[in-house]
């Protein structure tokens, strides 16, 4: 079309008069000037449209399409992602920030089906696959399976597979990897989790990180209605609280806790945990076991929540039932599960995949007024940095070292009273609200250090402030 327009436009303007070509200069010089102002509005309205708060519940059709990032192909990465659902999320960031990096190929990640939670969903039934290549493609290219060429070279000789070392820098991914994928021409990593360090990554990759969580790791559509409809029920009766309790089988078993399990839960637990020996009670008094829900009761109840709030349990089956949440249910009448707020249909989709299920909750805690979690796993400091990433919403993060200590000292009864146990609760998390703070950095330690998803500070606002506003959060109307 544009070459038609041209060449009409040329044998108009060598049969026309003098007055015929002024007239087509004004309207030359008329339609480029209204032709500029709607290029800059587009521009100002695509800029407005990728910031991250209007990203979350679009819908597949409104994709503003960056252009394609051109550059010359080093090889194919596939990766395995490996873990639950908040694990494989971060670990998939992290291998979008490596292959733009080392200039190379991704291929759509495959997701974990053989873990303990024995879901088989596939990316694409988690995530929004198309979305998240069409996001990307200014930073990195992304297939979702290997090109036919690669495809035959790959018949005949076994892809070269490794795990690459945890905590790494991108000079490790530089200069022992990308040999590698230069070598092979394909090159898989079988495990994604914790593969890239918190700190010491240039600026624009730590973005990068941000942006591929935030923003291209979009949920599909069917699971965002459903936990938009989630919300959206639970707004209806005010504000809530989600606190993902995460005392289940799996979390108890590995972790070696057994506090509050009478003997046929205790077998249980060490069965499934096999030979390794854990001493319960030490983890325990380290903060290093999640909190029980009886435990749970008496630090929300010590730090003043509404005892009228709705509370969504993000958690799947509570290991010992309603005998271990009565405690809760007594400080807390308003416990509300995904099971009781949606109809069987709306959930039978979902009832046999355990990552959408956590999807949902995601979601629905994302979302919340307040954020509990009642142990520091993947979910809780995704979804932690992720509401930092949306403005700091409030997130409790309990201190169950100094927890387990009061709780004991309060339950001896002759050590501490009731309101001395709340002063001494609320002191402690006075600055652990989940406002802006530095990420703490053990460059030896990596595993101590505060993780790169609970407090992505490089894609946030300047910090202005060191300590958090406690206010306005223990009792909402």
């Amino acid at each position: 079309m544009g070459g038609i327009k041209a060449k009409k436009l040329k044998s108009w303007v060598v049969v026309g008069s003098t007055s015929n070509k002024f007239n087509l200069c004004v309207v030359g010089a008329t339609m480029l000037f209204l032709l500029s102002a709607c290029a800059l509005q587009l521009r100002a309205l695509s800029e407005k449209m990728i910031t991250p708060r209007l990203l979350m519940f679009w819908s597949s059709h409104h994709i503003d399409i960056p252009p394609q990032r051109v550059y010359e192909n080093n090889g194919y990465l596939m990766v395995s992602a490996n873990g639950g659902l908040n694990q494989m999320r971060a670990g998939i960031c992290d291998m979008v920030a490596i292959a733009r990096y080392l200039n190379v190929t991704l291929v759509v990640p495959e997701l974990d089906n053989t873990s303990i939670w024995h879901d088989r969903s596939e990316f694409q039934d988690i995530f929004d696959v198309n979305y998240f290549i069409t996001s990307l493609r200014n930073e990195v290219r992304i297939l979702r399976r290997l090109p036919d060429e690669q495809k035959r070279r790959m018949n005949n000789s076994i892809i070269y597979s490794m795990e690459s070392n945890r905590w790494s820098n991108m000079g490790y991914y530089y200069y022992k990897i990308l040999p590698r994928i230069k070598e092979h021409k394909v090159l898989h990593f079988t495990k994604t989790d914790y593969r890239l360090a918190n700190n010491g990554i240039p600026e624009e990759l730590q973005k990068l990180r941000c942006r591929a969580n935030y923003e291209a790791l979009r949920f599909t559509p069917p699971i965002e209605e459903i936990g938009k409809k989630i919300v959206k029920i639970l707004r209806q009766n005010g504000p809530y609280l989600a606190l993902h309790l995460r005392y289940e089988m799996d979390k108890l078993a590995f972790t070696g806790f057994n506090e509050g399990c009478n003997d046929t839960e205790v077998d249980q637990l060490t069965k499934l945990r096999g030979q390794k020996a854990i001493n319960s009670i030490k983890k325990r008094k380290d903060g290093r076991c999640p909190l029980t829900p009886e435990e749970t009761a008496l630090a929300l109840r010590a730090l003043d929540i509404d005892p009228s709030i709705q509370i969504y349990v993000a958690a799947g089956d509570i290991y010992g039932g309603e005998r271990r949440m009565a405690a809760l249910r007594a400080a807390f009448p308003n416990l509300i599960k995904k099971e009781a707020l949606l109809t069987t249909s709306d959930l039978k989709p979902f009832l046999k995949h355990s990552n959408m299920m956590a999807a949902l909750d995601y979601i629905v805690s994302l979302e919340s007024d307040i954020f509990v979690p009642t142990y520091g796993g993947n979910m809780a400091r995704v979804v932690e940095g992720h509401r930092r990433y949306l403005g700091s919403k409030t997130t409790i993060s309990l201190d169950r070292w100094l927890l387990v200590y009061l709780i004991d000292h309060y339950r001896n009864g002759a050590l501490i009273s009731w309101e001395e146990f709340s002063d001494e609760v609320k002191i402690g998390h006075a600055d652990r609200m989940g406002s802006p703070t530095r990420r703490t950095e053990v460059p030896t330690r990596p595993m101590q250090e505060d993780y790169f998803y609970s407090n992505p500070q490089e894609c946030l606002p300047p910090i202005t402030i060191n300590s958090r506003d406690v206010k306005n959060v223990m009792s909402m109307d």
